[in-house]
């Protein structure tokens, strides 16, 4: 029989085998901005249309052309979110989340919905990680949520990629850009496509930001907005700067960029990746103090970024970046006969409920299928149970590297041998961080001049703080693992 229907163009189905990446990605999004303050909101993956139409902006491609919108049976126009600003501001306004102490920090990973031409980094349901930061008019907040995209690229492991700041102004300074463009533009209107044209009277910056090739080519040499900021939009921007500056954060100013949504202020910034061709920006975001008076709130000063983790993976894969590897099944039972099934299943439940990844038999299989399964799922330990272990209560735990067997009862012998499992390998990594430990402090001795007693090889204060630090994070990592041995030696003794 045919497959009735595939999966619809420019959307992926997310398999096992690449889940565990996705799992890491998100858990270090959300972890990296957890450590700077900010928590997890979720909304509705649909809104009403004028949510978008309002706060994106209907001249922007977004809106004219790439969001899904229907109307539903109650007669309203609703759309699936092309962005999360929108809704995050949305939310923030209707639960009064900024009538608490500001600012209010705020995180996501959510799916989104653009009907683009699918192509390499640019899916029509895509996923981005982005955060939130309510209520916050200086420019070190600028500066923070830079910082925040940036480490959080580091600690996936990407690296050569490139940051380009710059500031589109406010409403004031605007005014004036606004004035500059039309009249560049009009002389030029021949050379624009029909939504240009429309866009050249109701938003001209929009131009800028338009995909046809024609008008690209024009827009190149038209007037830029950051020779027409204001003196507090200028004084801003360079005080971002000197922020970003501070924090050894290397930047570009890059007067091009304007983002495409209508809600932008101010500072506008983008990282960008050679790695992956036509699709470079991998993260963008910027200011938005006037959003919040748009959808019916209060002024509330604002900004924020959002990033595409289908092209951050595509980036991580091109630069081979290292994914943990996924959990593996820790033990198999494999059981020969009904009773052992059934104690096989019981045995399970009792060893997930210790917290122990156990599988067990569920079709039937002989032993020897059963262990091919085993080593299919890269079991690291088996248990054969049939009616001789049943009768004596004694089983072998099968090390599947080695080969080596260890004798134990089945109660609570297995439970307490995966314990002591559990035990020994982390011993062997707290023996690992000892020798790392040792290892630096010898070096430590090494640099600081204490080996030959003599000046020759002192280093200054400043250099041997530096080789105090790996030090230090060994001794903290010891600790950590000396916790988890305590840990499982008292859940050991309550199993």
């Amino acid at each position: 029989m045919a497959l009735i229907t595939k999966s619809i163009k420019g959307t992926q189905d997310m398999l096992p085998t690449d889940s565990y990446k996705w799992q890491f990605v998100e858990k270090t999004c959300l972890e990296t901005a957890r450590l700077h303050g900010y928590g997890e909101i979720r909304t509705p993956v649909f809104e009403h249309t004028e949510l978008f139409t309002r706060g994106v902006g209907d001249t922007t491609d977004v809106v004219q052309k790439e969001m899904y919108t229907f109307t539903d049976r109650g007669d309203r126009s609703l759309s699936l979110r092309p962005e999360m600003t929108a809704s995050a501001v949305r939310c923030a306004i209707e639960h009064g989340l900024i009538n608490d102490a500001l600012p209010v920090k705020a995180c996501y990973i959510a799916p989104c919905y653009r009907a683009e031409k699918p192509q390499a980094g640019r899916m029509r349901e895509f996923h981005q990680f982005g955060v939130e930061l309510f209520g916050a008019p200086s420019p070190a907040a600028d500066a923070e949520i830079i910082s925040l995209a940036d480490a959080t690229l580091t600690e996936l492991g990407i690296s050569g990629y490139s940051l380009e700041i710059n500031s589109i102004g406010c409403p004031t300074c605007r005014a004036e850009y606004h004035k500059a463009l039309r009249e560049y533009f009009e002389g030029r209107k021949e050379q624009l496509c029909e939504t240009c044209l429309d866009r050249l009277e109701r938003n001209p910056m929009r131009i800028i930001d338009c995909k046809v090739p024609g008008c690209q080519e024009v827009a190149k040499d038209a007037p830029r907005m950051i020779d027409y900021l204001c003196d507090d939009c200028r004084q801003h921007f360079e005080s971002v700067k000197k922020y970003l500056d501070a924090m050894n954060i290397s930047y570009t100013v890059n007067p091009s960029i304007v983002r495409g949504l209508d809600y932008y202020t101010r500072t506008v910034f983008e990282f960008v990746s050679s790695d992956l061709g036509a699709q470079s920006t991998i993260c963008g975001g910027g200011r938005y103090d006037g959003l919040f008076r748009q959808l019916g709130g209060p002024d509330t000063p604002s900004l924020g970024f959002g990033m595409g983790l289908e092209r951050v993976m595509l980036v991580m894969d091109a630069q081979k970046a290292a994914y943990p590897e996924p959990e593996k099944t820790l033990i198999y039972l494999a059981p020969a006969g009904e009773e052992a099934v059934v104690r096989c299943m019981a045995l399970c439940s009792q060893l997930r409920a210790e917290g122990f990844s156990a599988e067990t038999d569920l079709n039937g299989r002989s032993i020897k299928a059963q262990m091919k399964y085993a080593n299919k799922l890269g079991a690291q330990y088996t248990v054969v149970i049939g009616d001789r272990e049943l009768d004596s209560g004694i089983v072998r735990i099968k090390n599947m590297a080695t080969g080596e067997e260890t004798e134990v009862t089945i109660e609570p012998g297995i439970v307490e041998a995966l314990y002591d499992i559990g035990i020994n390998d982390t011993m062997a990594r707290l023996n690992e961080t000892v020798a790392t430990f040792e290892g630096l402090a010898d070096l430590n001795r090494l640099l600081s001049g204490e080996e030959d007693g003599g000046e020759e090889g002192a280093i200054d204060d400043q250099s041997a703080g530096e080789t105090d630090a790996p030090v230090e994070i060994a001794e903290e990592r010891g600790g950590e693992i000396l916790e988890e041995v305590d840990e499982l030696s008292e859940s050991g003794e309550e199993a």
